[in-house]
């Protein structure tokens, strides 16, 4: 499926959200085996799955590009600071401008334009009706802050992290789609800090690992993970600082609703080594999908149903799934013929 955006969506409020038959063959399911435990389970980011997979692209560009654009717009101008940059980040938010523009102007012509002669860039977003002229690495010729500015033409929540005495600080992000965690409470902390609030990795070493896996990756050299939750109803926004909006959903599963309030969260996780700064791109591209159209792939029900069936407590407790995992488990054992 080429990308063609559909009219704006709300993951608020009325929650008109929805996917397409499309959208659905090409959700990244996250379940590669009928057992979950947390891992580093990275791999090189590179094309798999064929035109108009999830994976075809460095940036995936889908049908629900305006409306999550939408809710970016709605939810910076409520809360700033869910954008933020400090100053010693400068060279690595143009390096993310350069990664991104010649990313999308490379692989989604139709609807994005790049025109580079120097320092003199050209840039146009058909898409939101956006053309500019700026000086690269002049702050001043943009319209917003580098980094401000790029992001608001991004799918998805990202995240520059300095690396410096051998580990990585999240130092810079645009993070207004978070699973249940804030760019403000986290900014400036290194990777094991972050990271803290995760059970059971921590003893078995996986962040040792992982991080040393991390410091090492080369420029053009990319590498992907997919990470995921279940949240209630198709709300983006899943951020502490909104908890008294959305946590009392949890309380609101029943067997009589749980297929259609209750969706999959997917994160395409991707770290990408700036050039210039030495800076690491993470990018977090988020997918919902309703467990009732996800069952409509039988193998993803059965699959499903048994990672997580068989879910350690401390994980259930830690996605925050502990109210209503017992409902999810039960909806989707109708899809298991061993359940």
């Amino acid at each position: 499926m080429r990308v063609a955006p559909k009219e704006i969506q709300s993951f608020r409020d009325d929650f008109t959200y929805s996917n397409s038959a499309e959208a659905i063959e090409r959700f990244p399911f996250p379940f590669a085996e009928d057992e979950y435990r947390y891992s580093v389970n990275m791999e090189p980011h590179l094309p798999k799955g064929g035109e108009g997979s999830a994976y075809e692209h460095f940036l995936d560009i889908d049908e629900h590009y305006l409306s999550e654009m939408a809710e970016r717009e709605k939810v910076l101008e409520e809360m700033p600071h869910r954008c933020l940059a400090m100053p010693h980040m400068d060279l690595a938010c143009w390096d993310m401008i350069e990664r991104i523009m010649v990313s999308l102007s490379e692989d989604y012509p139709d609807y994005f334009s790049l025109i580079r002669n120097g320092d003199h860039w050209s840039w146009e977003n058909k898409l939101l009706n956006i053309k500019d002229q700026f000086t690269f690495g002049d702050s001043s010729s943009l319209p917003l802050p580098p980094l401000d500015y790029i992001g608001r033409q991004m799918q998805g929540d990202f995240a520059l992290l300095d690396q410096r005495e051998g580990d990585l600080f999240l130092d810079a992000g645009m993070i207004t789609c978070p699973a249940d965690w804030s760019l403000a409470f986290d900014a400036g902390m290194s990777f094991k800090e972050w990271h803290g609030p995760v059970p059971m990795a921590h003893g078995e070493g996986i962040f040792d690992r992982a991080l040393k896996y991390l410091i090492a990756i080369p420029v053009g050299k990319p590498v992907r993970r997919l990470n995921w939750t279940l949240t209630v109803n198709a709300r983006m926004d899943t951020s502490p600082e909104k908890y008294h909006e959305w946590g009392h959903e949890r309380t609101t599963v029943t067997p009589e609703n749980v297929g259609g309030k209750v969706y999959l969260r997917v994160e395409l996780q991707v770290l990408d080594r700036m050039p210039r700064s030495n800076a690491m791109m993470f990018s977090i591209r988020t997918y919902l999908l309703s467990l009732e159209d996800l069952v409509t792939n039988k193998e993803w029900a059965v699959r499903m149903h048994r990672a997580l069936k068989t879910l350690p407590e401390p994980l259930i407790n830690y996605k925050g799934l502990t109210r209503f995992h017992g409902t999810v488990v039960d909806y989707l054992s109708q899809f298991d013929p061993v359940n």
